[in-house]
């Protein structure tokens, strides 16, 4: 248990760029997952604003907010012991001025215990991302197809094409102090070059085999979801199968009268 116990930093894991460690990340949202995904090894652990589509069933990541991302990542971070825990930021969180930003990221690094805040964003939101690193609050970029930016790119999943403007956006978050930039949904070609041109490390999403890691939404990857197959996802597990399979056997159990039956009684 030792080495699993070891935390993870932003510095350790801003090292891996330019290195054959390759970096894994997963999406959780509860104490349950978030608890299994760290002691299983996986590098960091990102408390998505995705939530609002996983856990509340909205079609976009807008509607979710500060005081919800506030207590999903409080318990997150509370099942973490090794993995780096990273929160986004939420839609409106940030965007208005830099003197909101950073006192927003201030909340969630203070009231959930979490070692890292993602925003959505380049260079229009370097000087962001720059106020909040002075903060000493490390920030972690996300460019691509940006889930926040759903009205503006005219839908979800959209894949981003223009390699100069992903190229000057995943600078623009370096220079300004991002310790690490997830691309979403880039040619692999793109996401190659963008990578051998940072000094910092790049998680995937639908961005090819050439980022430093890769990144998933924890219950996409265990199957919990079967109606969500995008091209990048692979399902690890089929874990909605296994569980429909355990309530449908429960149901039976309890309308047969098998259970509970002797072994779960008390006498």
């Amino acid at each position: 248990m030792g080495e699993q116990a070891r935390k993870i930093s932003v510095p350790e894991f801003r090292s891996a760029a330019g290195t054959d460690r390759r970096l894994t990340m997963l999406t959780a949202y509860d104490f349950l997952w978030a608890g299994l995904f760290d002691q299983a090894g996986v590098d960091s652990i990102l408390v998505g604003d995705s939530l609002s589509m996983v856990v509340q069933g909205h079609s976009t990541t807008l509607p979710v907010t500060m005081k919800q991302m506030i207590y999903h990542g409080e318990i997150v971070a509370r099942a973490v012991q090794r993995a780096l825990v990273v929160v986004d930021m939420p839609f409106m969180s940030y965007q208005v001025s830099p003197e909101q930003a950073v006192r927003n990221a201030g909340r969630l690094i203070k009231k959930t215990g979490a070692d890292a805040v993602k925003l959505e964003g380049g260079a229009i939101q370097s000087e962001t991302i720059r106020v909040i690193g002075r903060a000493d609050i490390p920030v972690m970029a996300h460019i691509g197809m940006r889930p926040q930016a759903v009205r503006q790119l005219g839908g979800m999943g959209r894949i981003q094409r223009n390699v100069q403007q992903l190229l000057d956006d995943a600078r623009a978050a370096e220079d300004a102090g991002a310790f690490a930039i997830i691309l979403e949904l880039v040619p692999e070609e793109a996401a190659k070059l963008i990578t051998e041109s940072l000094g910092i490390p790049t998680i995937g999403i639908g961005a090819g085999k050439h980022c430093t890691g890769q990144v998933l939404v924890g219950p996409d990857m265990l199957g919990l979801n079967p109606n969500f197959r995008p091209r990048f996802l692979k399902q690890f597990g089929e874990l909605r199968a296994q569980a429909d399979k355990a309530v449908r056997d429960y149901v039976a159990e309890v309308r047969s009268g098998d259970f509970p039956g002797p072994e779960h009684t008390h006498r």
